[in-house]
Formats: C-alpha cells, sequence, structure tokens
C-alpha cells in the first residue's frame, strides 16, 4: 500500500511538473504573439538627411520630439557648458514668439513641453493631444530654428544655471558619476560634466551658443522621433514643411576616441554621514555585440535598497550579503554605454566602517561572474532583464525616447521581439566570456565622496580584480 501511495504522490509530483511547463511555454508564446504585434517603427529619411521615426499606437495622447546627435562630448575645455546652455534658452522666445507667447501657447494646448541634455544627446519634446502634433511640431521646429538668444535672457538664464549647479552638488549619486567621468576619461570630452564649470558659464555669450547650433545643430544628425496617436505620412509631411530647410552635414559627425584610464578620484569629507561609492571598468558602446551579456550580467548583480523587503531572501548574492551582513544603505549596478566605450560598475551608500568589507564583496561576486556563475543565475538575470525592458516602455514618452535614441545609436529600432531573442540566446558561456574579456584583471575606475578613510587604497582594489587559484 505504501509503495502504490509513493508512486501516485511521484507521478503526481511529474504530472504538476508537466502542467507546470506547459503554463510556461503558453507564457513565451503569449509575449511572443505580444511582441510582434507591436506597432512597427516606421522610418523615412528626408532628402537634406533628417530621420522621421514613428510608431502609432492610436492613442489619443502623443509624444513627440527632436533627439540631436550632439551633448557635452561634443564641446571642448572652452564652450564645456553650452549645450545645456541651449537648452535653456530654447524656451526663451524664438523670431516669431516671446518667451510669454511660447508659454501661453504650449498652456492653452494642455502640452507639456521639456528637455534635457546628455553627454551625447540634446532633446527637445512635446507630450500633447494627438490633434495637436502639427502645433507640437511646428513649435519644436522653431525652437531649434529659431531661437532668438537675446543678452538680457542670456544673462539671467546664467543666474539659473549656477543656482542648479548648486543644486546637483548637493546629490551626490551626481556628484560621484561626474568624478567617475572626470577620472575615467580624463583629458578627453566624456571627462566634462554635462553643465561645464562656474568660469564657462559665467562668459558664454550669444556667438558661443549661436557656433555651436551652425556646427552641429544638422539635418543629418537630427531624428524626429513620436510615439502614440500619430499617422506617420502625416509626420513626414510636418516634419518637411517645418524641418526640411535645415542645412545637411556635408561629412558625418566626427566621434573624438575617448581613452579609459583606469584611476581614482576621493573627496574625502568626513562631515557627511555616509560614504559614496562607484567603482566601474570599461564597457562597450551601444552597437557592440558584448553589449546584450553585459546587460545580463549588470542585471544578475542588480540593485537593492535598505527599505526594500528580501533582505536575506533576495535572489541577488550581493543584495543578500547586504542584508544579513549590513554591508550598505543601497547599491545599484550599472551599465552606461556610448557610442565607442561605456561604463560598466556599481555605485554605492554605506556607513564610513563598512567601505571596505563592502567593496570587498563587490569584487568577489565580480570574479564570480567571472569564473563560476550559473545557469540558475544567467535565467533569473535575462528573465528580469526583459521585464524590466518591458516596463521601461510604458507610455508613449519612454516608447518616443527609445525609438529617439536607438534611430540616434543603431540608425534602426530594434523590435522587441529581435531584443527579447538576443537576450534569450545569451548562455552562462557568454556571461562567463564578456566578464572575463571587461572586468577580471582589468584597471577600474574609482570615485569615492564622504568619509572614505575605510575605503582600500587604488592598489588593493586593483589587485583584487583577479584571483590566484591553485
Amino acid at each position: 500500500m505504501a509503495l502504490r501511495v509513493l508512486g501516485v504522490t511521484q507521478n503526481m509530483r511529474t504530472f504538476m511538473r508537466g502542467v507546470e511547463m506547459i503554463k510556461r511555454h503558453k507564457s513565451a508564446v503569449s509575449l511572443q504573439k505580444t511582441l510582434l504585434n507591436i506597432p512597427a517603427t516606421q522610418v523615412t529619411k528626408l532628402d537634406n538627411g533628417l530621420r522621421v521615426a514613428s510608431e502609432d499606437s492610436g492613442a489619443s495622447t502623443a509624444t513627440v520630439g527632436l533627439w540631436i546627435d550632439a551633448g557635452s562630448r561634443s564641446e571642448n575645455e572652452k564652450n564645456n557648458g553650452v549645450a545645456h546652455f541651449l537648452e535653456h534658452m530654447a524656451f526663451k522666445g524664438t523670431a516669431k514668439r516671446s518667451q510669454t507667447d511660447l508659454e501661453l501657447e504650449v498652456e492653452n494646448l494642455g502640452a507639456h513641453l521639456n528637455a534635457y541634455t546628455s553627454r551625447e544627446q540634446t532633446v527637445f519634446y512635446a507630450k500633447c493631444l494627438s490633434k495637436d502634433v502639427p502645433k507640437a511640431v511646428e513649435i519644436l521646429a522653431d525652437i531649434i530654428q529659431n531661437s532668438k538668444l537675446g543678452e538680457a535672457e542670456i544673462a539671467r538664464e546664467r543666474s539659473v544655471i549656477l543656482r542648479e549647479m548648486q543644486e546637483v552638488e548637493s546629490n551626490l549619486q551626481e556628484v560621484v558619476f561626474d568624478h567617475l567621468h572626470a577620472t575615467a576619461y580624463q583629458g578627453t570630452p566624456l571627462g566634462q560634466t554635462i553643465l561645464g564649470p562656474t568660469k564657462n558659464i559665467q562668459s558664454i555669450g550669444k556667438s558661443d551658443l549661436t557656433d555651436y547650433i551652425q556646427t552641429h545643430y544638422k539635418a543629418s544628425r537630427i531624428v524626429l522621433a513620436a510615439a502614440g496617436g500619430v499617422k506617420h505620412d502625416d509626420l513626414v509631411k510636418l516634419a518637411c514643411s517645418n524641418l526640411g530647410g535645415l542645412e545637411a552635414s556635408v561629412l558625418p559627425p566626427e566621434v573624438t576616441p575617448c581613452r579609459f584610464t583606469g584611476s581614482e578620484v576621493r573627496v574625502r569629507d568626513d562631515s557627511l554621514p555616509l560614504a559614496h561609492v562607484a567603482v566601474a571598468v570599461e564597457g562597450c558602446g551601444w552597437t557592440d555585440q558584448d553589449n546584450i551579456p553585459l546587460m545580463v550580467a549588470n542585471t544578475l548583480v542588480g540593485a537593492w535598497d535598505r527599505s526594500q523587503g528580501g533582505g536575506a531572501n533576495n535572489a541577488s548574492n550581493l543584495a543578500r550579503a547586504s542584508a544579513e551582513d549590513n554591508l550598505c544603505h543601497s547599491f545599484q549596478s550599472f551599465n552606461t554605454c556610448y557610442k565607442d566605450t561605456g561604463l560598466w560598475g556599481i555605485y554605492f551608500v554605506c556607513d564610513p566602517l563598512q567601505c571596505e568589507d563592502m567593496i570587498f564583496n563587490v569584487q568577489t561576486e565580480w570574479m564570480r561572474l567571472c569564473t563560476m556563475v550559473t545557469e540558475a543565475e544567467v535565467e533569473r538575470a535575462k528573465n528580469l532583464l526583459k521585464t524590466n525592458m518591458l516596463l521601461q516602455l510604458d507610455g508613449t514618452t519612454p516608447i518616443c525616447e527609445d525609438i529617439g535614441r536607438q534611430i540616434l545609436c543603431y540608425n534602426r529600432r530594434i523590435p522587441l521581439h529581435e531584443l527579447e531573442q538576443r537576450i534569450d540566446a545569451v548562455n552562462v558561456g557568454n556571461v562567463r566570456d564578456v566578464a572575463m574579456k571587461y572586468i577580471y584583471d582589468r584597471c577600474p575606475a574609482v570615485a569615492a565622496v564622504g568619509p572614505v578613510e575605510n575605503l582600500p587604497d587604488y592598489n588593493r582594489i586593483r589587485s583584487s580584480m583577479y584571483w590566484l587559484r591553485v
């Protein structure tokens, strides 16, 4: 009898495993169908080289924007900060609209107008009702082609930017990442801050702004992207009528190579309660085939915050160690990509006495990635990466941003089902290979701010970037 019951139990377990596999298969098939049914991204190139890209979801709202292939990397030491300054000046009036007229026009539409500057891109975008897309495109085109750049507005905006710089300096994560870029890419344009130094902000004038526009705001370096309730053919006509007069660039923009330097910068300030530390190795550019495995490796290390639940039950080894041994307040792994290079690493915030233990655990996890990472961990990271990828595309604005960035970086929008297949194709061997290539025995860049006396010196950190096994 006992044997018969045991046999039934085993059969039931086998049956339940089969049911679970069928459910997973159905779920995977359902996801595949969903990804395949997402509206295609249509791309059209105008005669002057400007690219128009859109995804029509039939929504009642839309986001439309101009993605420009120029940021602080396109600056030099003398004009560093001009791209961000231009972003501020964009909403201060044009040849046919005063600042008040512009603000009233946008408010009357119920739209939202915004902009931001990164190291490689400048973006101007508007979120509005679908029926107001023509007006939004016309306003955006007016802003980048006919900004007034009045001396009074420049002087007023100068003080606004200087105040913004003070706010950024109080955000220690921003400060650490600026220091990380400054030491990792020292002596190159990527080492410059986006806002620029104070002396440049105080001296930038109309001629600097005009020169930057004339040099970099070329049609072939601009993408008009839209997502939501927008018809592609209508958008192309709007682009022709509003942006068709933009000058085409004769030569493609030169990408100045930015060499990575393993080095460190420490700003010790014992008056701060916590240490803020970032450690990174050189990663790869957007188009490199190693980017997807590095993204999986980055997701595997993960992120954790003391306020989160889970703790000792967390799937991430580093999160589990952080919770059990009180190593840090928070950490996040990052994979920052540029055209031809990148930073792959971790940023953490910890108590002063925990700096040494935290960096030891981080580097132990990195070495484990290179040598002992398991298939189960890689599968978990791949699933999490796919989930995060889909969650980040919730709404017209993030989709529009994804379209604009990918057209600039890849000259096409990678379909979600293709991206999912590329993630699925990553195996444990790929993760170990890229970890050995980019992490193992590499010189890291280190940036630390706060009470960092207990952070090991650079030579000790460097010597822990490999394992000797007998």
